[in-house]
């Protein structure tokens, strides 16, 4: 069974290389335009990890991993967060909201394949 992977992000070139590299790896992508559209596909279902920006306009990746986290099929889902910021402060409020990683960017596709791989096989 393909793997379907929501990528959240107000860049549409971001997306557009995250869903490039995801599906090049065999997966398959929804793609959500920011925090509130990403919340409305991931109450459709179907996904096996989500993967989302920090700022974005409306609402941002912590508050969206935080919603997320609130829903049961989502408590123990992967969420990574994909950011500029690489702070440990960012970090640590990323894991206090439920993050299951972090990947700063630039991302390399390449490790981008390589972390999706290891969190959802």
């Amino acid at each position: 069974m393909i793997k379907t992977v929501l990528v959240v992000d107000d860049s549409a070139s971001i997306r557009q290389m995250l869903s490039f590299s995801l599906k090049s790896a065999g997966y398959a992508v929804e793609e959500a335009v920011d925090g509130l559209d990403g919340l409305e596909k991931a109450k459709a279902g179907g996904f096996s990890l989500v993967m989302t920006d920090q700022n974005m306009p409306g609402m941002d990746g912590l508050i969206l991993i935080k919603s997320l986290r609130a829903l049961p099929e989502y408590a123990a889902m992967p969420i990574l967060m994909l950011t500029t910021e690489s702070s440990e402060a960012m970090k640590a409020q990323g894991r206090a909201a439920g993050a299951t990683g972090w990947l700063v960017k630039p991302l390399d596709p390449q490790r981008l394949v390589e972390v999706v791989k290891k969190v959802i096989g």
